[in-house]
């Protein structure tokens, strides 16, 4: 869920005329994606998606969702250095950074931002976004991407960490995936339970990677990294597994024929099949017929913000306990995470098998 991502950095020739947000189109390239609010979940970013976009450097994890919604529902405001340093979530992503790369305390913040909701009184941050730069134009730089509600560095991007006469582009897989992993362990810690797929994508323009790093058993992605160029591209994206382990429903949606283990994750919720008093093999039959969750809770009188907010719980619950060893959360927290999840939940919703996201 998430979702996060907010969104990666440069748009290239195919996007030049695009006039989405720096924080959006960063993290719908970087990889879904998530925005993010927050977390999990996130949509793998297709092979035919990155051919596309991947001429820019940001993930969305790893993700694609709304991004008119996301458009629409939150706002970018711009932070000076000082007040980064001086706020909670910003000094303790910079010490998270400082940490695994202490040369970055020399590094200079050349921007920053926040994202949240115009219409929330309570100013609630669901994402700050943080750019340092080594001294000079082409020195090093590093994108940072923290989730305001539960202080996680959701992604980040490296640009030019690598000498001009071995770029990233020029090494081998082995030696991409070696600098990867290193990168990953750093910020996150070990990998040794994950397994790692490796392929080049289909982008004749820039030589680009897709590294997909997931736990042991499970098919979704945890982290998903774009090497192009000199930069690298990290998401977590949380992957969890496909479907909760006393349901096993699989491919409520598809998408280019294959499974989407992200609805999955989602719709696969008993609170949701009580609510639209339905049966996971019954959803799973209306959803093939091109209707969407909101055409069929609608059918039944029930509200697109009920469903909205059993999903949007039900994610929050189990991303605050994966993440705090099974504690449960706190009221007032989890409206703040329903909210910030709630665009994931809504692109989920309204999506109709066998479409484009």
């Amino acid at each position: 869920m998430t979702i996060e991502r907010t969104i990666r950095e440069h748009l290239h020739n195919e996007a030049k005329n695009m006039t989405c947000p720096p924080a959006i189109s960063k993290r719908i390239e970087q990889s879904y994606s998530q925005y993010l609010k927050q977390k999990r979940s996130e949509i793998t970013l297709k092979k035919r998606l990155i051919a596309g976009i991947v001429a820019t450097a940001i993930l969305i994890p790893t993700a694609a969702f709304a991004a008119p919604t996301l458009i629409d529902i939150f706002t970018r405001t711009p932070m000076t250095a000082e007040q980064v340093k001086v706020d909670k979530l910003g000094k303790a992503t910079l010490e998270k950074l400082y940490s695994a790369f202490p040369e970055t305390r020399s590094f200079k913040i050349i921007d920053a931002s926040y994202l949240g909701y115009p219409s929330d009184s309570s100013n609630t941050t669901i994402q700050q976004s943080i750019v340092l730069q080594e001294n000079g134009e082409t020195g090093k730089k590093i994108t940072l991407h923290a989730n305001g509600i539960t202080g996680e560095i959701e992604d980040l991007t490296q640009e030019n960490w690598e000498p001009k006469q071995k770029p990233l582009n020029s090494l081998t897989d082995q030696e991409i995936k070696a600098k990867v992993d290193y990168l990953i362990v750093k910020i996150y810690g070990s990998i040794k339970d994950y397994e790692v797929a490796i392929e080049q994508m289909e982008n004749p323009d820039v030589k680009t990677w897709m590294l997909s790093y997931a736990k042991k058993g499970s098919e979704v992605p945890f982290y998903q990294v774009f090497v192009h160029g000199n930069t690298i591209s990290l998401s977590r994206i949380g992957g969890s597994d496909p479907t909760p382990s006393n349901l096993k429903v699989e491919g409520l949606f598809s998408l280019n024929g294959k499974t989407d283990y992200t609805a999955d994750s989602f719709l696969n919720d008993e609170k949701l099949f009580s609510l639209l008093q339905i049966s996971p093999t019954v959803l799973k039959q209306e959803l093939a017929q091109g209707k969407s969750v909101v055409e069929i809770a609608a059918s039944k009188n029930v509200s697109k913000q009920q469903v909205i907010d059993v999903i949007a719980r039900t994610q929050s619950e189990n991303q605050y306990k994966a993440d705090h060893d099974g504690v449960t959360i706190s009221e007032p927290l989890m409206k703040k995470m329903m909210k910030a999840v709630e665009p994931k939940v809504l692109a989920v919703i309204e999506h109709k098998t066998e479409t484009a996201w």
